[in-house]
């Protein structure tokens, strides 16, 4: 890919996130269009379109961190699951979402497949709850 996806940018500090995990190989961010409060993006630093392409270092390392922040967002977010779903159509950069969900609650994309953005102040509110060290 020649062109630098959103996500790429993000990592380049061109367009701001509301990061809450970061280390040399891997960063995670709220999702700028959340379907609920905590719902993050967990983002490989490399640049490849589909998670089946990646490398198996990277693939096992990226679901390693990605299994870190689900328990880290069950255990902040009080929540009963943390719902793990790869789509892999909105934005050509390996991504993974993660959403806090209570049992009962469930996870769908269907009924408003853009949801509006959220508000700034919540997302820093709920970025500066949930943060954690790499």
């Amino acid at each position: 890919m020649d062109e630098p996806s959103v996500f790429t940018k993000i990592i380049n500090g061109e367009i701001p996130s509301w990061k809450v995990y970061e280390d040399d190989r891997v960063i995670a961010f709220l999702n700028i269009r959340p379907v609920c409060d905590g719902h993050t993006l967990v983002v490989p630093k490399k640049q490849v379109d589909q998670i089946w392409d990646l490398d198996n270092d990277d693939y096992n390392y990226l679901w390693g961190i990605t299994q870190k922040i689900a328990k880290h967002l069950r255990e902040i977010m009080k929540v009963d699951r943390v719902g793990v779903v790869v789509k892999g159509f909105d934005v050509p950069h390996t991504h993974i979402h993660l959403i806090p969900v209570n049992f009962h609650s469930g996870i769908d994309f269907d009924p408003n497949p853009m949801p509006p953005e959220a508000n700034h102040a919540k997302l820093t509110e709920v970025a500066d709850r949930i943060r954690m060290q790499s």
